[in-house]
């Protein structure tokens, strides 16, 4: 894993009176953070949206963190080299930290292939506010959907350090709830993780 950068001693961490408990009483709903981890193509970013529609159309306060998106401004000096995704990781899990404590509900939809990053995301959080949602999906069903056109370019030997190509995925051994993509619905895979967050009184829709 990366080197956390050293923390200034001129820096003191300033204690907010809005705590996340005032924000989520604000909010009449607790606030997690889903973390969608899978191949490219297994559905995360089209999953974290539903889900994420579905939530806002009951008045809930979301946020999805979009791999593709994200590299588009807060990670956009990165590549995708083991070391460059590692800190891809970093930035995000810090962020939906920060948005966990906004009192927001926080859906990060990334492939995050290693197992030791999403357990370093897994230790920012307290107990039980860090939801691991694996998009199982077999590769061959990915390439045949190839959305991006990404695989085909991988196999060219056009992108290099491509998840499930060239560079490895590791999957969860323990996540919350694994979704197969490949076999359920978009409109049951959205059942599942909202049956999840009724059933750890995140929310009561």
């Amino acid at each position: 894993m990366n080197k956390q950068p050293d923390k200034s001693p001129d820096t003191v961490w300033h204690r907010a009176t809005v705590t996340r408990q005032r924000r989520e009483q604000k909010n009449t709903h607790k606030s997690v953070v889903l973390w969608f981890t899978g191949l490219s193509g297994s559905g995360k970013s089209t999953l974290a949206h539903a889900v994420e529609e579905q939530l806002h159309q009951n008045g809930l306060n979301t946020f999805v963190l979009d791999g593709d998106n994200v590299r588009h401004g807060l990670c956009s000096d990165l590549g995708f080299s083991d070391k460059d995704r590692k800190e891809n990781i970093r930035r995000i899990s810090e962020t939906a930290k920060l948005l966990l404590e906004a009192g927001i509900i926080t859906l990060t939809a990334f492939i995050s292939p290693f197992k030791a990053e999403r357990a370093a995301a897994r230790s920012l959080m307290p107990h039980g506010d860090f939801i691991e949602i694996h998009c199982f999906c077999p590769l061959t069903v990915c390439e045949q959907r190839d959305v991006k056109g990404l695989y085909k370019r991988a196999r060219l030997g056009e992108i290099k350090d491509f998840t499930g190509i060239s560079s490895p995925y590791e999957e969860p051994d323990n996540p919350e709830l694994r979704i197969d993509t490949s076999r359920l619905s978009l409109e049951e895979s959205v059942q599942l993780v909202i049956s999840i967050l009724r059933a750890r009184n995140i929310l009561s829709v």
